[in-house]
């Protein structure tokens, strides 16, 4: 078997390469080099590791066919376009928290190198000028931080800078105050945190919201002693209103790690000593690059392997239970059942889950069921990256109903959908006894327990005498093996269901033959291999 290609475009860690194992063929480029870049994804790659250098856009993801997943190795996606990656079923995953310990610290850092003015003393010194009395700093016992934005690093920053003994004042919309006081802070509002704090440190994200926040008219309201960090996203902070503040001596220093362009070489802020910067170091030690490899790798090892990665940027559904992740597999084959037995996808599906598992979330259970549903209907590959798309392109809308309570099965799941004609169709499947066994336990009110198979067949008909034998003898002349069979029927010479298991593809000839011989109302052939 021809193991999966993994492009490594950039310098990673060993750590990185170890974790993916030797189930997977390495091929290198230099991903900031497109001569490079381009070729090496049309080669028929699977998946391609990147960090910040190489540009994963529209044309990158249009070059690599077949490839299934972009990983980068860190938290930023500015190199990535995740929506024409949607678009074509590429999974994209990063690694959000490998560096929110490295950049809660640099944080500190900056903080405590604008309050002891660190950087200009020691150039000072480099230069044979010993200035003492000229970099004078502050203490932070009882000083006032105020976090802005009390996210994961957030709260990382606080918890560090409680132990110098500061009080820690919290600005945050998403955050309770429960939370934040749990946490050692008190929340306030954006100009109360302004107007209070001897010290303000910026973790938000980059976004229309927040771009700008700390501008003009937010530095109005501050302390003329505050001291501004900003170890985030560059722009948060308006690096020209913030110098201005500075020179004007409304703010007295302030620790800049990031800037709106990047690379910067050139900003206002450099011209005053009162300013320490360092050029986007927070995810720059060997832990963070190591811990972001590692698990990019691991997801990329979870893609490639079939399974769901729930944590990925773009596929919707949260981290999965344990408990609920063998029904995955279940609900994606009876989608796709459902759309053999129909003959066209839905308009709407309702994914019907009862019984004990529904003490769990089974959302994603709704992404199985999409992407069983057009596994064979679309011309493209279906993912749970992009199964919600075709789905919203195709008018097909799909819920969940979950009830805790079911009659006949300790679990079941069932696929109920309607056609835009009108006709409805349901599938219903379960998993049974310690080996999970999947089983098919019931077809639009015929009550079955038919174990699923890569090669299934299902007759109606109005029940009479002889069918079965008719159908297992063309089936018998024609070498095709009858693994399992079952026969449910809604009444007496009513409608009679036959489910066959087989031990092969059926040929549409055959299928015709049988036709030919026993009148049928339908004939349906799924083939799950």
């Amino acid at each position: 078997m021809t193991k999966p290609h993994v492009l490594i475009a950039e310098e990673l860690s060993p750590a990185t390469i170890d974790a993916l194992g030797p189930d997977f063929e390495i091929v290198r480029c230099d991903g900031a080099n497109r001569d490079e870049l381009l070729p090496a994804l049309a080669s028929g790659v699977d998946a391609v590791l990147i960090r910040s250098a190489t540009m994963m856009d529209a044309e990158a993801i249009t070059a690599a066919k077949g490839l299934k997943v972009i990983a980068r190795a860190g938290v930023g996606l500015d190199n990535v376009d995740v929506d024409a990656a949607t678009k074509a079923g590429v999974m994209v995953v990063n690694a959000p928290t490998s560096n929110i310990t490295s950049a809660a610290e640099l944080a500190v850092g900056l903080l405590l190198a604008s309050a002891r003015h660190i950087a200009p003393a020691n150039e000072a010194l480099k230069g044979g000028k010993w200035a003492r009395k000229q970099y004078g700093g502050v203490e932070l016992l009882d000083k006032t931080v105020g976090v802005v934005g009390f996210g994961r690093i957030g709260q990382l920053v606080a918890e560090r800078l409680r132990g110098f003994g500061m009080e820690v004042l919290a600005y945050d919309p998403f955050v309770s105050a429960q939370k934040a006081g749990q946490l050692g802070a008190r929340l306030v509002t954006l100009d109360e945190l302004l107007a209070e704090s001897d010290f303000i440190t910026v973790h938000l994200p980059k976004n229309k919201d927040t771009l700008g926040l700390i501008g003009e008219e937010a530095l109005t309201k501050v302390k003329p002693s505050v001291r501004i960090i900003n170890a985030a996203r560059g722009g948060i902070v308006d690096e020209q209103a913030l110098a201005d503040a500075i020179a004007q001596g409304r703010v007295a220093g302030a620790g800049i790690d990031v800037f709106a362009t990047e690379p910067c070489t050139d900003s206002p802020l450099f011209a005053s000593e009162k300013v320490v910067v360092t050029p986007h170091l927070g995810a720059s030690t060997d832990e963070a690059q190591e811990k972001a490899g590692v698990s990019v790798a691991k997801s990329v090892r979870q893609a490639l392997a079939g399974d769901l990665v729930p944590d990925a940027v773009n596929v919707s559904g949260g981290v999965v239970p344990e408990e609920v992740r063998p029904g995955i597999d279940l609900v994606e084959k009876l989608g796709r059942i459902y759309t053999a037995l129909a003959g066209a996808v839905p308009v709407q599906l309702d994914v019907d889950v009862r019984g004990e598992i529904t003490e769990h979330d089974v959302s994603v259970w709704k992404l199985s069921a999409l992407k069983g549903v057009f596994a064979d209907v679309v011309e493209v590959p279906v993912t749970y990256v992009n199964a919600p798309l075709i789905a919203e392109e195709r008018g097909s809308e799909v819920r969940l109903i979950t009830d805790p309570v079911s009659e006949d099965f300790r679990n079941i799941t069932t696929l109920r959908g309607t056609q835009a004609d009108g006709t409805q169709l349901s599938v219903a499947g379960t998993l049974t006894g310690p080996k999970m066994v999947q089983k098919i336990v019931g077809i639009d009110g015929f009550d079955l327990e038919v174990p699923l198979s890569n090669h299934m067949a299902f007759y109606r008909y109005e029940d009479r005498p002889g069918v079965i034998g008719v159908i297992g003898g063309v089936f018998g002349d024609a070498g095709v093996n009858i693994a399992g069979m079952q026969v449910a029927r809604d009444e007496a010479k009513g409608t009679a269901l036959v489910a066959l298991t087989l031990d092969a593809a059926v040929p549409d000839e055959l299928v015709a033959q049988v036709a030919e011989q026993v009148s049928l109302d339908q004939i349906k052939v799924v083939d799950l291999d």
